[in-house]
């Protein structure tokens, strides 16, 4: 068997206040997930169960994101692999502890066929 990229899809979100990274990052993966239609599984003999996902977050500070939780952000897929890289954007507030944490998704989903 061959793992093959089936769809790429990219999302973006954000926690206005108190710049939680994790809460960003799952809006941002809903983000993404609202664009896709996995309809093509069906058709080739699998489903949603057997989907491999690629999911790269870009946040200002990774080390912040709870990986397990953007894992079970997804309704499908019998691999999860998260990764949290340095990117997104911190929008300062009013007040120092204040801030807007925007996150990135990237997720591609694979099937072996």
């Amino acid at each position: 068997m061959t793992v093959r990229r089936c769809l790429l899809e990219m999302g973006w979100g954000a926690d206005l206040h108190g710049g939680d990274y994790t809460k960003a990052a799952q809006r941002a993966v809903q983000n993404a997930l609202q664009h896709v239609s996995l309809g093509f599984t069906g058709p080739m003999g699998k489903s949603g169960s057997d989907l491999i996902l690629d999911v790269t977050i870009g946040v200002a500070e990774p080390d912040k994101v709870n990986k397990q939780a953007i894992a079970d952000a997804f309704p499908y897929g019998r691999q999860k692999n998260i990764k949290v890289v340095k990117g997104g954007l911190d929008v300062p507030g009013d007040r120092p502890t204040d801030f807007c944490a925007v996150a990135n998704a990237a997720i591609i989903l694979s099937l072996d066929v």
